[in-house]
């Protein structure tokens, strides 16, 4: 991946980070259309809200909504379309004679091979801090993909009159966090963008302990009983503290470099 405007200077987390500000900047207008229902000119549903009624299933909704998050601020990276031709072209002397040989003299039959040799790395989670891996295989995420899908089956439940700006973006800070992880995890581990990987883990960082906080203020309403809230609190504040290992990890990563 790489992106038009950027210097050959190895960015760090917090180059990273101010350049995302910007692009969240960038895309608050339509981030603002996107998580309004149309039907609401003053923008009170949230889009999880309608994203639920659109799905067939809560996860339905969940993934939809990660992905719409993830679209705007790819809306505001500018792919270098020269990458191919700068990077990656064969010259002749490469195609006849160099790394590409082998590749190259393969028979019919066996580049499928070749491709599937790699496969298994993505099932495997000691490739998850690799180019290799699979989001899947991320424990932080899966557990917020897990919660937020919780939290969107009891707001179901839940009378939308009951729905205050409080319960409504705790739930919308939540479901955040995963698809910050997404993002980060989309840059991958390689030097020139594994300062990305942590910006955005950061940021969903952010979301977790503002969600967090968030809940404590509906902790005594009266849609909430103590082991549902205790569940919920418990199992948001452990990601929160999962997120943060993450980041460290990505850190000592980077500081290999």
């Amino acid at each position: 991946m790489s992106f038009d405007g950027f210097d050959d200077e190895l960015w760090d987390e917090f180059k990273w980070e101010a350049h995302l500000n910007e692009v969240e900047q960038k895309s608050e207008q339509l981030r603002k259309f996107i998580a309004s229902d149309t039907a609401d000119i003053k923008g009170n549903v949230p889009r999880w809200v309608t994203l639920l009624k659109e799905s067939l299933s809560e996860v339905d909704a969940y993934e939809a909504f990660v992905e719409e998050e993830l679209l705007m601020d790819e809306a505001y990276f500018p792919e270098d379309d020269d990458d191919w031709e700068d990077e990656d072209e064969w010259d002749d002397e490469d195609f006849l004679f160099g790394e590409y040989d082998e590749f190259m003299d393969m028979e019919e039959g066996e580049e499928e091979d070749f491709d599937a040799g790699e496969e298994w790395k993505e099932l495997s989670e000691a490739f998850t801090y690799s180019e290799y891996g699979s989001l899947e295989n991320l424990k932080p995420y899966n557990d917020a993909k897990e919660l937020s899908v919780a939290m969107l089956k009891w707001t179901e439940k839940i009378p939308q009159d009951l729905h205050s700006p409080v319960f409504q973006q705790c739930i919308d800070e939540v479901l955040k966090i995963g698809a910050k992880l997404a993002g980060g995890y989309s840059f991958g581990f390689e030097p020139e963008y594994i300062g990305a990987n942590i910006a955005y883990s950061k940021k969903a960082l952010t979301f977790a302990n503002t969600g967090l906080s968030l809940l404590q203020q509906l902790k005594s309403a009266s849609y909430f009983d103590q082991s549902m809230y205790q569940q919920f609190h418990g199992r948001l504040f452990e990601l929160r503290n999962d997120i943060g290992v993450h980041i460290q990890e990505l850190r000592d990563q980077f500081n290999a470099i």
